[in-house]
């Protein structure tokens, strides 16, 4: 008599006109190992964030503005202070050998005209071009935007910092310096004729140079935010600043260093539109097979 043997089951031998049975497929095996074999789709990147609402961001620019500038006027009266700074400046410059302002001021100098394009440079367009760059990537780069405004107000908030810890007078109010207050002699001026009374400006904030750190800012912002192959000429505006401040007297070298040392350092702090984050591992059912190379990239 003959004994089965209860338990294992194996393909059904096929008789006259019957199909053999298929063994079935082992929990872990051939299956699995072809849906391992399919690589895992990359989750798809996020939406572009939301415009941030338009009556909030002007409330919210203009009170940064407002603080600042009055911060600014409560740095007036340190005049003793600033002039004191402005020699230790003056010094440390020519101690490290930078080139002179005066050799940049003499380069303006050769015309009127030109003279009087760079006074005009930097009365009208430092204020201008930051306002038309926000509100550009305000309505085309809402990342960017939202981005570019936090790195501006930090800049700008530690730039007051510095003004209030460290007051000090231009190159064009020192004597030592031997350089032209291109401004009021050639105009267009934006300053007082008496500083120590002039209540629309501290003329005792020179360092660090917000012209320059702004336009430093609007250049790496739009090199960020665009593709054109031509996009590193926005550089231009902040190399062009640096010769206006430098050569109307308004501003030492050690200015436009400091500004962009706090830029540098606003961008390290705020994360910059765009960056991703590594994806968490995928976890594994307990003995499934090993995925292949390059599932997961």
């Amino acid at each position: 008599m003959a004994v089965g043997i209860r338990g294992i089951r194996g393909p059904r031998p096929a008789g006259p006109g019957t199909p053999p049975t298929p063994a079935p497929v082992a929990q872990g095996g051939t299956g699995d190992q072809e849906a391992a074999s399919e690589p895992e789709q990359e989750p798809e990147p996020g939406s572009a964030p939301a415009r941030p609402p338009l009556l909030r961001e002007l409330l919210l620019v203009t009170a940064l503005f407002l603080v600042y500038k009055f911060g600014r006027l409560f740095a007036n009266g340190h005049e003793t202070r600033a002039f004191r700074n402005a020699d230790r400046v003056w010094d440390a410059e020519r101690a490290i050998h930078l080139p002179g302002e005066g050799t940049i001021q003499q380069l303006l100098l050769h015309g009127e005209p030109l003279i009087r394009a760079a006074n005009t440079y930097y009365a009208a367009v430092h204020f201008p071009a930051t306002v038309a760059f926000l509100v550009w990537l305000y309505w085309r780069r809402p990342a960017h935007y939202l981005w570019s405004r936090r790195v501006l107000a930090l800049t700008t908030g530690a730039a007051l910092a510095l003004h209030l810890l460290m007051p000090l007078a231009p190159p064009r109010m020192l004597a030592a310096s031997g350089l032209v207050d291109t401004a009021r002699v050639y105009g267009p001026s934006v300053y007082g004729a008496t500083p120590e009374t002039d209540s629309m400006a501290n003329q005792f904030a020179a360092m660090p140079s917000l012209h320059f750190g702004w336009a430093l800012m609007v250049a790496i912002g739009l090199i960020a935010a665009t593709r054109s192959r031509l996009r590193v000429l926005w550089l231009l505006h902040p190399a062009l600043t640096l010769l206006v401040i430098v050569g109307t007297a308004n501003h030492y070298w050690f200015d436009a260093l400091a500004a962009a040392a706090l830029l540098g350092l606003a961008l390290l702090v705020v994360r910059a539109p765009g960056h991703r984050t590594a994806p968490p591992p995928v976890s594994r059912p307990l003995g499934a097979a090993p995925l292949p190379v390059g599932a997961l990239r």
